[in-house]
């Protein structure tokens, strides 16, 4: 193969998803008008900035996006996903314990969904692809 002729590299962004259940519910967060992917409930969660961890990272988007103060837990997954010219990696961590009542103020909406509902939301395409060992992790005792 020329090393010339080789596709230019797609740009990937990393990003940590926090798996929040209370009571056998899951916590999703419906994405604002505005931004990518408007309309769609996801995990709460954001882009791993320049010379974070991921868990620092997602202990950071869960503060701005949801007014909690999480404990960042175990590594349940990582996924990839294109849109495109555009990757992301996906980072799910468990969060059981956290301090503060989830707030909207980021998302439109909030909601604790039960593991089956996933199938009949609108959720981004990364995390359809995936759905089956997602409802696994959330149906796990805690």
């Amino acid at each position: 193969m020329d090393l010339k002729a080789k596709k230019k590299r797609s740009v990937w962004i990393p990003v940590v998803t926090g798996l929040i259940r209370k009571n056998g519910k899951i916590l999703l967060g419906l994405r604002p008008q505005g931004e990518s992917l408007a309309g769609s409930w996801e995990f709460p969660g954001g882009k791993i900035d320049q010379g974070e961890s991921p868990e620092f990272a997602l202990k950071r988007e869960l503060m701005e996006e949801l007014g909690i103060d999480a404990e960042v837990g175990k590594l349940r997954m990582v996924h990839t996903h294109s849109y495109g010219e555009r990757g992301v990696l996906l980072v799910f961590f468990d969060i059981h314990f956290w301090k503060g009542e989830p707030k909207k103020l980021y998302h439109e909406d909030l909601k604790w969904a039960e593991a089956e509902e996933l199938e009949t939301l609108q959720i981004p395409e990364a995390n359809r692809n995936i759905l089956k060992q997602l409802i696994q992790i959330i149906k796990e005792p805690i």
